[in-house]
Parts: C-alpha cells; structure tokens; sequence
C-alpha cells in the first residue's frame, strides 16, 4: 500500500511543473505579443518620417522668364497698376480674359496680383528639391548640385505642406497644385457613404439577431453570405458599382430624372453607393457583435415590465449597444476614406479641376490624386502626394477622433 504522505507530495510535484509550463508559455507569448506590438511601432515610425521628409526640405528656385529683362525693381514695391500692368502686356490676351472671368484684376488685392505675376509672368518654378534629412546632415552637397546645373537658381527652405496646398486646385506644376477638389470629394463620398451604410448596416444586424433565429436555414445563409462579402476584394464591389449604379440606373445616377443635363452614370452618387456596398459587410458584421454583446436579461426584464420587442430594441438593446457599432463605423469610414481601385472603376477623374457641387457631379477622391501623383517622373509631385497623405491622415483621425468623442459621451451616459 503506498504511504498517502508520498502520493501528496507527488500530486504537489505534478501540479508545480504544470504551473510551471503554463507560465514559460505565457511567458513566451507575451513576448511575441510585445514584439508584434514594437514591429508595428515601428514600421509606423518609418512611415511618418518618410511622409515629413518628403514634405519639408530644401528647394531649388527659378524664374523661367527673369525678371531684370520685365521689372528694374523688387516686386514687392510695385504698385497695383504696374502690376496690372505687366500682367496684361507679357500675358496673352486669351489668358488675361481668363484670369478677369475668375475675378477681375482691379479687385484683385496687391498679394494676390504679386503671386499671379510670380507664378504666369516670371513662372518661378521649383527646379530641383531635397529631402528634409539630406537638408539637415549634407545641405552643401544639394548647393554643390544646384550651382553646377542651375547657376542662376535661388536655394530655400520649403514646407510643401501650407494653407494654398488645401485651397488650391489641381495644376500641372507641382508648386501650383492642391488638393481642394480632391477633398471636397472625399468628403462628399464619405457623407453619402455613412447615410446609405449606417442605417442599412444597423437594421440589418437588428433584423439578424433579433427577429431572425439563427438556427433557421435563412439565418444561416444570410450570415454565411454576409461573412463571405466582408472578405470579397474592394475591385469585385467596383465591378458591382460599374454594372448597377453606373449602367443600370444611369437615369438616376446621372441626374436626368431630375433634369440635370449633359451627366453620366460616373458620378459622386455613384461612388458613394458603391462605397457603401463596400463598408455595409463591416457594418453588419460589428452591429451583430455589439448587439450580442447586450446582456439577455436586459431584454428579460423589459418584457416582464410590458414593453414590446421593439420598445425594448429601441429602448434598451440600440443604446446600450451603440459604442460598439460606432466603432465598427469608424473602422468602415477609414477602409472607405482610403480605398482607390473601387473609384477608378466608377469614374473618378485622375485630373479635374471643377469642384464638386451636388451628387451627380464628376469627381476625384484624395486617394486618386495620390495615385495620380507618385506616378509622375519629377521629384516635386513625390513630394506632394506625400502632403495629400499628411492631408489624408489628418482628415482620417479628425473623423475617427469626432466618432470616438461621440462613443465615450453615449458611454457616460449609460
């Protein structure tokens, strides 16, 4: 008979080289978890350095026409009349006339006219750049360049990222370009994306997991559907978008249902009606997980105090299950903000310079204009798409930021 003394001690033993096992693995684990987390540090880093270096840096700067030949004195200390003056008589009287239609050259203010002189009668262009890095640790090289290739050329430093680059329009010359257009149609997109998705997206994922029983064979299909369409590649829903929106229901897409004429199915509306196909599989999919995740006897006791089951939905199971759904929307707008191959299939413009005015408008996104600037060959477009991703950036985390601020007010609340 063996001594119980013995047997405990083992058992004891047993029990301590278990714990022991489970703790190296957690241990192991953790390791690969705090690793994971510093790869992602750090390929983030790299990523923002890349974009603030591209964005600030030094410039090499040129007149194309030089000035002593047009002007005997600084620019700055020309009256409004001399530089009308200079405008009209060194500018074609086609592009005078097109600069008068924007806004007439006696309204305009003294800065305004010094910069139409700068940019269509000098034409100071950038000539050669350097990126912020390279400026900081070996500026003498870029100097050394610049005087071999471009002697008569100004050196200075510049921030690519400015208050003309949001407000400006799309231009052939890098120094000239901006974003507005672009913006404006993201923004655009992105509205019509949240009205069409989010109410969809929401009563879906109610109808699912509330009306609908999940045993039942149309439970069934319906959610291994949904799961699948969250994986499908954002090109299919551009095809989808191309088919439907664009050709189907080109009447209404394009506005001539509504009298608006010389339109097409290629559309802002279109856009934003494919983007929403894209993000509602998300949508669904995230409202289903925060409605599941509502305690059940929340639902009991609103039943057992009279309440019907859409009082109690409505009442109960939404507010309580609305922080969760707003952050399944945040993670829809930010794929939506970013995505490219869906709009270029629909029509988004890779050049436009006429703003967006109301849903059957032609348009472009941010992201189209990155694209359609890094595969210029000159260095300075390099460095404006790497502006117009600081831009996108910025706007990615003011809408994520407003959507967060929103959730943690709605959980105070509760």
């Amino acid at each position: 008979m063996k001594n119980p003394v013995a047997l405990a001690s083992m058992n004891d033993y047993s029990k301590d080289l278990n714990l022991e096992r489970r703790q190296k693995k957690a241990s192991i684990w953790k390791a690969l978890f705090r690793f994971s987390t510093l790869v992602g540090v750090i390929a983030l880093t790299i990523l923002i350095l890349s974009i603030v270096n591209q964005t600030f840096g030094l410039v090499a700067i040129q007149d194309k026409h030089p000035r002593t030949a047009i002007i005997s004195k600084p620019v700055d200390d020309l009256s409004q009349a001399d530089l009308i003056q200079i405008i009209e008589s060194n500018l074609s009287k086609n592009r005078v006339r097109t600069l008068d239609r924007e806004k007439p050259l006696l309204e305009r203010t003294h800065r305004d006219l010094i910069a139409l002189v700068e940019n269509e009668v000098f034409q100071q262009r950038v000539v050669d750049s350097y990126p912020l890095l390279k400026s900081i640790f070996s500026p003498a090289e870029f100097r050394t360049r610049v005087a071999a290739d471009y002697p008569d050329a100004t050196i200075q430093f510049k921030s690519w990222f400015s208050l003309s680059f949001i407000t400006n329009s799309m231009s052939n010359v890098p120094e000239l370009a901006g974003v507005r257009t672009a913006l404006l149609g993201s923004l655009f997109l992105i509205l019509i994306t949240i009205l069409v998705a989010f109410p969809l997206g929401v009563s879906a994922a109610i109808y699912l997991e509330e009306y609908t029983k999940q045993n039942t064979w149309l439970g069934r299909v319906i959610q291994t559907n949904i799961d699948n369409l969250a994986g499908v590649p954002s090109i299919i829903y551009g095809i989808l978008g191309l088919a439907i929106f664009v050709r189907a229901f080109e009447p209404l897409t394009s506005g001539k249902l509504f009298g608006v004429e010389g339109a097409n199915g290629r559309t802002i509306l279109s856009a934003g009606l494919t983007m929403a196909l894209l993000v509602l599989p998300i949508l669904i999919t995230n409202a289903q997980e925060a409605i599941r995740a509502v305690p059940n006897s929340l639902r009991q006791a609103s039943y057992g105090l009279g309440a019907t089951q859409w009082q109690t939905i409505w009442h109960h199971v939404l507010p309580y299950s609305l922080p969760g759904i707003l952050t399944g929307t945040i993670l829809a707008i930010s794929r939506a903000l970013g995505e490219t191959a869906p709009l270029i299939i629909v029509g988004a413009a890779t050049y436009i310079t006429k703003d967006p005015t109301g849903l059957f408008s032609n348009f472009t996104a941010i992201p189209i204009q990155i694209y359609n600037w890094t595969t210029r060959p000159q260095v300075e477009f390099r460095n404006i798409a790497a502006v117009a991703i600081l831009v996108l950036m910025i706007m990615l985390l003011s809408m994520n930021a407003v959507a967060i601020l929103w959730r943690n007010k709605i959980q105070k609340k509760r």
